[in-house]
């Protein structure tokens, strides 16, 4: 549980710093800029968190481990995994953000836990009891409660709705994936965690950003752009740190609760966004509220207190 808590904290701090990332001139020069924001910031993300992997381990010896690992059938399932979750399932939230608003996007993003943890109970066995059900639910209204806005406008509700359908069962089906994954002892979450970063960064450099013709706008940054890269790696280094302790959840107690502490990353991002960004304005009673909600009953949906009674005892 606590690995699941800090993958939630870690994906907060990166999400904010991305934030910071997109949010520089060269992402809001031009209108093609804007439009292949979200693509590109994503791939320089993913291949950042790639390179901090790799580096991992490297350090600790495992390059070895992890080319072993790719070539067992738990280390093709990663790199299935990886493709849903990642381009498939970030295209999707980009889609839901992008036609049917912020606050859409950032529901869809939070519905992936539900769904992760219906496909766990049918393909895992893995049970959740009632009141961890109550829980999820009551953690996922209070995401909605953070994210709604009564301003929200929407362009295309269809693929807004598709966007985000892929977005919640690509994240929710990774984690699946992940789980059935990590139970072979050929297949760390430390290797998984590589295999994944680098599959989706190879997946977005020679099938998305070719179809997109993102490349062009994609090598610009790397002249002239300030502390734009720089920014985008230190969010790699978060989110490689938040996946790393995310598939310690998972391994550990299963797709279902580890995605529920997952997602109180919605929470963390109000704390570091006043603290790294010193912005108040989040601040206000339903905001405060929805957090101490996501926070509480992300925790408890992913708390058994049957197995911790008995220990207990």
């Amino acid at each position: 549980m606590f690995a699941g808590i800090i993958a939630g904290v870690t994906w907060a701090i990166a999400t904010v710093v991305l934030g910071i990332a997109l949010a520089m001139s060269p992402f809001v020069s031009t209108e093609q800029a804007v439009f292949l924001a979200p693509f590109v910031s994503t791939f320089l993300h993913d291949a950042c968190s790639a390179i901090c992997a790799t580096v991992y381990n490297g350090i600790k010896g495992n390059l070895g481990n992890v080319w072993k690992a790719l070539k067992t059938k738990s280390g093709k399932w990663v790199i299935l995994a990886a493709v849903i979750g990642g381009p498939i399932g970030m295209t999707g939230y980009v889609m839901a953000v992008n036609y049917m608003g912020a606050s859409i996007g950032a529901v869809a993003s939070a519905i992936f836990p539900a769904i992760g943890s219906i496909l766990a109970y049918l393909f895992l066995k893995e049970k959740m009891k009632w009141y961890q059900w109550v829980f999820l639910i009551f953690t996922l209204l209070g995401v909605y409660g953070l994210s709604y806005s009564p301003d929200l406008q929407i362009e295309n509700f269809w693929l807004g709705l598709l966007g985000a359908l892929m977005c919640a069962f690509g994240w929710g089906i990774e984690a699946v994936i992940l789980a059935k994954c990590l139970k072979d002892p050929e297949v760390t979450d430390e290797y998984a965690l590589q295999i994944r970063q680098t599959t989706s960064a190879l997946f977005y450099a020679a099938i998305l950003l070719p179809i997109l013709k993102g490349w062009g706008f994609t090598t610009s940054l790397f002249v002239n752009s300030g502390w734009l890269l720089p920014t985008i790696a230190i969010a790699g280094l978060f989110a490689t740190v938040s996946y790393l302790f995310y598939y310690k959840a998972i391994a550990k107690i299963g797709a279902s609760k580890a995605m529920a502490l997952n997602v109180t990353y919605c929470a963390w991002a109000i704390v570091f966004t006043v603290l790294i960004l010193r912005d108040t304005s989040v601040l206000n009673p339903t905001t405060i509220l929805c957090a101490i909600v996501v926070l509480v009953c992300g925790i408890f949906a992913a708390a058994d207190f049957k197995e911790i009674l008995k220990k207990k005892q």
